[in-house]
C-alpha cells in the first residue's frame, strides 16, 4: 500500500520521479525502487516524504486512510 500510496501523491501532483528524487537527495532509479516496493524505505525518507506531500507517516505507511497530519 505504501508504495501505491507515494506513487499517486507524486502522480496528483503532476511531478516527475525525478523531482521527488532530487528533493530526497537520491536518484531517480533508487526512487522509482521505492515505488515499485523493490527497495524499503528508510525511516529518514519517509519522515521527507510525509513532509514534502503534507501528510501522516502513518497514512504513508497504510496505517490509516486519514492523510491529515497531528502536529
Amino acid at each position: 500500500m505504501m508504495y501505491h500510496r507515494i506513487r499517486d501523491l507524486r502522480e496528483d501532483r503532476d511531478w516527475k520521479q525525478r523531482q521527488v528524487a532530487e528533493y530526497l537527495n537520491c536518484s531517480q532509479q533508487v526512487y522509482s525502487n521505492y515505488e515499485l516496493g523493490q527497495r524499503d524505505i528508510p525511516t529518514d525518507v519517509l519522515i521527507r516524504l510525509s513532509s514534502l506531500y503534507n501528510v501522516s507517516t502513518d497514512y504513508l505507511l497504510g496505517l490509516t486512510s486519514n492523510p491529515k497530519r497531528n502536529v
